[in-house]
């Protein structure tokens, strides 16, 4: 498990492009029969991904979280990318197909992921964050989700927004986490771009061609940064950063969320005038 430590918005406005990279950008995500986890001191979130092959998976407890089992204080978002698969939990056995969801509650000892066909493996996206409190697991099928559908042709963002670990669906400690589809020929994800100071994001940048790139922007309104990033590549949005960003084709991502509340509408939008 790599770990990024926290920025502040003046510690980025003399970075150069590589120095950005390697402070919010994780270029790797997948790995064929591994676990990736990347962890983030904005909020302590974990996220990164699980893609068995051969045999079962499972996250190994890294000695900086200080506890006996990985979700022994935390609470686990799980969104498959992938082909179709199993999530057991404590012996239960799950079976979290492409674009299905799993909320995990805290106090779950043992977790492993299965693909289903070795040919098309899964690819489980996770997302961790600390949790005070037990809630129930809760399977999020995808057939079962009404998308919100924003946006519109003409301002080249017309999307549908799945929200997986939300209050519709079910509870709670902090991690919020969905997806958002772009129709094709759409390309911003949100514009204007907004903040919000109470909570923290990471996106996973997903659905992409071999050629597609995203071009995501972040840093205080005044004074904007870009970070380029190909398909299945994910980046570490600070609370006092804007994040918005525009592709070369259209393309998918998601977005885990965690701070000080679960209102998904709680954002300060930034007037176009400000951004620089």
């Amino acid at each position: 498990m790599e770990t990024r430590y926290a920025t502040d918005p003046e510690g980025i406005k003399r970075l150069t492009t590589e120095e950005l990279r390697k402070q919010f950008l994780v270029e790797t995500i997948f790995q064929a029969g591994e676990v990736t986890l990347t962890y983030t001191h904005h909020d302590r979130m974990i996220f990164g991904g699980a893609m068995p092959t051969e045999k079962d998976l499972t996250i190994k407890l890294d000695k900086e979280l200080g506890v006996n089992y990985f979700l022994e204080r935390r609470e686990l978002g799980i969104i498959n990318i992938g082909g179709d698969g199993f999530v057991i939990l404590d012996g239960e056995e799950y079976e979290i197909n492409h674009r299905d969801g799993l909320y995990v509650g805290k106090g779950t000892k043992d977790i492993l992921f299965r693909s289903k066909d070795l040919n098309k493996p899964a690819k489980f996206y996770l997302n961790s964050t600390p949790a005070h409190h037990q809630y129930p697991t809760v399977k999020l099928d995808i057939n079962k989700i009404t998308p919100l559908e924003l946006g519109s042709p003409e301002t080249l963002n017309e999307r549908k927004i799945y929200q997986y670990i939300h209050p519709n669906n079910c509870e709670s400690c902090q991690l919020q986490m969905g997806y958002t589809m772009l129709s094709q020929g759409s390309a911003w994800n949100t514009m204007p771009a907004h903040t919000h100071e109470r909570r923290m994001e990471v996106y996973l940048y997903f659905d992409m061609d071999k050629e597609t790139r995203a071009f995501h922007f972040m840093g205080q309104p005044e004074e904007t940064r870009h970070l380029i990033l190909s398909n299945e590549q994910a980046v570490i949005s600070p609370s006092w950063s804007i994040h918005t960003g525009v592709a070369t084709s259209n393309y998918t991502f998601i977005w885990g969320m965690c701070g000080e509340n679960i209102t998904y509408d709680d954002m300060d939008h930034i007037e176009m005038s400000r951004l620089k």
